[in-house]
């Protein structure tokens, strides 16, 4: 009897299941050349593409990993010291030097080529209390936005909304509505707006769209409007295009393993257009992976091979 693949796993999943790969994949904005950078059957997640277009970043194991953005090596590791639960919420500073990885529920800042971790997050007791999932650094470097999680009754995610926090530390400030639920949220390279995915004008449960607001939580403003479900928009580094990925109408949050689009659209909205069809969800687009050219991305899929 031969695998079967389960559809719609949780967006926690910590393996790839029988007979399937990640593939990590860069491909032109218009869809075209595509390019295989690593196969692995290890779960592979979240590229970010580097400053200087040598490496794609990413995560697997709870390790941090670079691979030669042009296909011509493997899997290399960053040493993170005694951080070793990194998740697929990691971004890279604008000057190229830092990475900040979430792990464990806090945030960190550690040097590209890896090092020393600095904890940027605070400290809460119980941790469960308030936890912390990276998503998007201002350019000038001074502040974090990220996700705040915190339990509802039984559920330990069972609150989501944005917030900010600053690099070097400090007291956190909540952008949006803690009973809406919110994601993703991502600065535009000019640092006027953040970007994120929010159920603020849903009529059925799970039907995120794309919004941007001011960094302050002010003007925020709708930008896709359809039956899809919309999630993690990335800003190309030349501010002209929004990449984010689509799921099913009824979609309910970000999970794993199912048909999903990736998407590009103008930044103040309109006119989608879909560039990829994959097999993949929760660690395909996690985190911006554009190239400094902005001519293409990465992300990277999840097929069973038959």
């Amino acid at each position: 009897m031969g695998n079967r693949i389960e559809i719609g796993r949780s967006p926690g999943r910590q393996a790839l299941q029988p007979g399937q790969v990640s593939r990590l994949v860069t491909v032109h904005r218009s869809g075209a050349d595509r390019v295989t950078v690593l196969e692995s059957d290890r779960l592979v997640e979240a590229p970010n593409w580097t400053r200087d277009g040598a490496w794609l970043i990413v995560n697997e194991g709870g390790l941090m990993h670079r691979v030669p953005a042009d296909g011509s090596g493997g899997l290399e590791p960053i040493d993170t010291q005694d951080v070793v639960t990194c998740n697929n919420d990691h971004v890279l500073s604008f000057d190229g030097r830092s990475m900040f990885v979430s792990a464990s529920g806090q945030l960190y800042e550690v040097p590209i080529t890896g090092g020393a971790p600095r904890r940027v997050s605070n400290l809460y007791d119980p941790p469960e209390r308030y936890r912390y999932f990276l998503h998007g650094v201002s350019p000038d470097g001074a502040e974090l936005v990220y996700v705040a999680v915190e339990p509802l009754g039984a559920n330990p995610f069972g609150i989501r909304y944005i917030a900010t926090i600053p690099a070097a530390g400090g007291t956190e400030a909540a952008l949006t509505d803690r009973a809406i639920a919110a994601d993703s949220p991502e600065y535009s390279p000019d640092g006027a707006w953040i970007y994120f995915n929010s159920e603020m004008a849903a009529q059925r449960p799970g039907h995120a769209q794309i919004f941007r607001m001011r960094p302050d939580g002010s003007e925020a403003t709708q930008l896709t409007f359809d039956d899809r479900v919309n999630w993690a928009p990335h800003l190309s580094p030349d501010g002209r295009w929004m990449l984010y990925i689509s799921y099913a109408p009824g979609t309910l949050g970000h999970p794993a393993d199912m048909d999903v689009l990736l998407r590009i659209a103008p930044t103040e909205g309109g006119e989608a257009k879909t560039v990829v069809a994959a097999f993949g969800g929760q660690g395909t687009l996690n985190v911006n992976s554009w190239s400094p050219d902005s001519e293409r991305f990465a992300y990277v899929e999840y097929p069973p091979l038959h």
